[in-house]
């Protein structure tokens, strides 16, 4: 990866990863829960949401993690229903910048903004591609059922109670399943996530951006 190309990739990374924390906690708050807001996480600074790993994982890789927004369930009025809700809210916020970013490269291919010389549009056309496709690379990442991705906790929702022990045991592993199949991709070449995660990008970058 050329140096431009990575400093190009900063903008469109922070905001992904900010606005996917941001809306867990803001519809945390909205169901009754502070917790994110007195942790200082409902916010957008991307200072606040900002896991090491996970963020030069989205730099290597093209997808990654924030530090997960702290939920407490005890505050919901339903809280197998509000943490589903909670959960999906943070693939489905990466899915409106996705859009957003796809029809804002249309709107370049078209020429809506010919009246600036295209030498200052070329680095905000790249940024437009590499936000649309780390968006939904991590829309569909954070969707995959391990622990901790969001994944888990719609599976979790939508699972009938008899499960729920199970589920719940089985979310001790997930980290080390997730690190697992990360480093295998890493050490062999053999990219698990990525047979999940490129045929989505590509379909939803075709429908949104038109490539």
């Amino acid at each position: 990866m050329d140096l431009i190309t990575l400093v190009l990739l900063i903008p469109p990374i922070l905001l992904a990863l900010t606005f996917h924390e941001y809306m867990h906690g803001w519809v945390a708050y909205r169901l009754g829960d502070p917790t994110a807001y007195y942790a200082g996480r409902l916010t957008m600074n991307p200072l606040a949401h900002l896991d090491p790993i996970g963020t030069l994982m989205l730099f290597l890789v093209r997808f990654g993690w924030a530090r997960p927004v702290p939920v407490d369930p005890s505050y919901f009025r339903n809280p197998k229903r509000d943490m589903l809700l909670v959960a999906v809210v943070g693939p489905g916020a990466n899915m409106v910048l996705a859009l957003v970013s796809g029809l804002l490269i249309r709107a370049m291919r078209l020429g809506y903004f010919n009246f600036v010389p295209l030498n200052l549009w070329n680095p905000l056309y790249t940024m437009a591609i590499l936000s649309l496709q780390i968006n939904l690379a991590l829309a569909v990442f954070n969707l995959l059922p391990i622990a901790p991705l969001d994944g888990s906790k719609i599976l979790y929702g939508l699972l009938p109670s008899r499960y729920a022990a199970t589920a719940i045991w089985l979310e001790r592993f997930g980290g080390y399943i997730l690190m697992g199949i990360i480093l295998l991709g890493l050490v062999t070449n053999i990219h698990l996530l990525g047979f999940f995660i490129n045929p989505f990008v590509r379909f939803f970058s075709k429908i949104m951006g038109g490539f």
